[in-house]
């Protein structure tokens, strides 16, 4: 591996918490599941074939929510609090508000989003990964995702034009 262990968890633990956050709207679920991650990571380091380090850290986290996930068979949608601590208490107080007001919209485009078309959303629209990497993390095929994606999006702007109505 390119980059030492601390290294890559020190540059990615954010990204990945973030992400894991937003899978499961709980913060403690959210810290236990990133040290999972990281656990897995170190152990089945031997796995790791020289792809972008970032998409296999996402790859593993996402796949130790499903299995959370697939252990305790609840989903539990919470409100933009738990969004909270990703903000820069320094932040002029209009901005934190603007923060807030983006936070609620999204939480209620994705609340309603079957849970493929989320992760597909959450991946690539809000985590900046690309198409072919959020596929892998997703173990779908490119075009599988395409498909995800393209139906999020088509909700998600659905429920824009009601809003607007």
């Amino acid at each position: 591996m390119e980059e030492n262990l601390d290294g890559v968890y020190k540059k990615y633990f954010h990204d990945i918490y973030r992400y894991l956050l937003s899978l499961s709207h709980d913060h403690h679920l959210a810290e236990d599941l990133v040290q999972e991650t990281f656990l897995r990571a170190y152990l089945y380091i031997e796995n790791y074939r020289g792809e972008n380090v970032k998409t296999w850290l996402f790859t593993v986290a996402h796949n130790a929510f499903i299995d959370h996930y697939r252990k305790h068979k609840r989903t539990v949608i919470k409100e933009e609090s738990f969004f909270l601590p990703f903000f820069d208490k320094k932040k002029a107080p209009e901005e934190t508000v603007m923060i807030h007001d983006e936070i609620r919209a999204i939480i209620s485009m994705l609340k309603d989003l079957p849970g493929k078309h989320k992760y597909a959303a959450l991946l690539h629209d809000f985590h900046g990964l690309s198409q072919h990497e959020a596929s892998q993390v997703m173990n779908v095929k490119p075009s599988h995702f395409k498909v995800l994606l393209f139906r999020a999006r088509q909700a998600i702007r659905r429920r824009r034009g009601e809003g607007n109505e």
